[in-house]
């Protein structure tokens, strides 16, 4: 397998977009993912979809109704018809926060971000269970030589399996199925014991539910399930265990100091924001550096 030395110095995550909204720039263009870069972020994150043609666009979502407001799919649609992104979108992890994009409001394709960024690792998430799209990506990766410089895979167990039996040299991220196997084997104490073929945890911190919505509205099941999951997922003592073994840890989307702090004092490896200018000011006052 070629070396995995790139993804494994990541520190920072800076996140461009997540879902429904991007803080600084319309998610998923290309002036987005270029903002990042210059800010120096260590690693893109992006979504992938495939077109009526077969193109491999990068899109969050799978209906352009939400972000360009035509009620159609993308796999509906030519790349060459695709609309553009409405002018102005909701930020999904800020609360009643909106970003309004500048010129680039055009759909890319998965091989300018490539072509784009050559020496950046890319996170992609598998956005379909479609056979074709992971083939098509896999190929992408490969013809730019990105194989040490990708991770992918998806919520789904059935695309992350699918994903690594198409190309098992790609790194692939845990499945949701499988997140809650890694916590049976950590609280059972049996995780030092079994073999991993996934190389990157990618997980919310749930103690931000309460600041997306009114705490007030929030319903006493939904507070103690929060508080759970929480209480479940964010143990130093899993993060530093996979860290220990060559498993990165990325904690999304994260968008204030205080849960930068916390994040890096459980010893994640990476944070995800939609607003990677506070993050690199985070990072520069606390001198945290890529040799933590």
């Amino acid at each position: 397998m070629p070396s995995q030395a790139p993804l494994q110095e990541v520190v920072a995550l800076w996140r461009e977009k997540e879902k429904k909204g991007a803080g600084e720039n319309l998610e998923n263009t290309m002036a987005a993912f270029q903002h990042a870069v210059e800010l120096g972020t260590d690693m893109l994150e992006l979504d992938c979809h495939l077109t009526k043609d077969e193109e491999v666009v990068v899109s969050h979502d799978a209906s352009l109704q939400r972000a360009s407001g035509i009620n159609d799919h993308i796999s509906n649609v030519c790349y060459a018809e695709l609309p553009p992104y409405l002018r102005k979108l909701g930020v999904t992890f800020q609360r009643e926060c909106f970003c309004e994009g500048g010129e680039d409001k055009r759909i890319p394709l998965l091989k300018e971000v490539f072509d784009a960024f050559p020496n950046t690792p890319v996170n992609i998430d598998i956005k379909a269970n479609n056979d074709t799209l992971i083939k098509k990506v896999s190929e992408l990766v490969v013809k730019y030589d990105r194989e040490h410089l990708t991770v992918w895979g998806n919520a789904s167990n059935k695309i992350v399996k699918k994903c690594y039996k198409e190309n098992p040299h790609i790194p692939v991220l845990f499945s949701l199925p499988r997140v809650l196997q890694l916590l049976g084997l950590f609280y059972t104490g049996l995780l030092p014991f079994v073999p991993l073929k996934e190389q990157f945890l990618e997980i919310p911190m749930p103690s931000i539910m309460t600041k997306l919505k009114d705490p007030n509205r929030l319903t006493r099941s939904q507070r103690i399930i929060t508080w759970l999951a929480d209480t479940l997922l964010m143990r130093k003592a899993l993060f530093n265990h996979l860290t220990a073994r060559g498993i990165q840890v990325y904690i999304w989307v994260l968008n204030d100091e205080e849960d930068f702090q916390r994040a890096f004092d459980l010893g994640a490896t990476g944070v995800m924001t939609d607003f990677p200018t506070r993050l690199k000011d985070f990072l520069d006052r606390n001198s945290v550096s890529k040799s933590q």
